[in-house]
């Protein structure tokens, strides 16, 4: 199967960190750290069947996102604060 090549994860990781520089948000950030660790992982010999890979690849992507969100924080001007409702007048 495909997703048993090392390459295949590695590659991913370079497409998915390209889509990041397109449209950053974080969130592709997250899933091609997850890959490059798969990846990188298959490369020095750890042999999974795919399911564990996919499971890997889904544990690593969250937990790598979750310290991005805490170490770059919230952007300023990410979330608007309206202090009065135009409803009102």
């Amino acid at each position: 199967m495909i997703l048993e090549i090392w390459w295949v994860w590695l590659a991913g990781a370079v497409v998915l960190a390209i889509l990041e520089m397109i449209a950053p948000a974080y969130v592709f950030l997250g899933f091609a750290v997850g890959a490059a660790v798969v990846g990188i992982a298959m490369w020095l010999g750890l042999v999974l069947a795919w399911p564990w890979l996919v499971l890997a690849f889904a544990l690593v992507s969250l937990a790598s996102w979750l310290v991005l969100r805490v170490a770059l924080g919230v952007r300023q001007g990410q979330v608007k604060v309206w202090h009065r409702d135009i409803n009102e007048d």
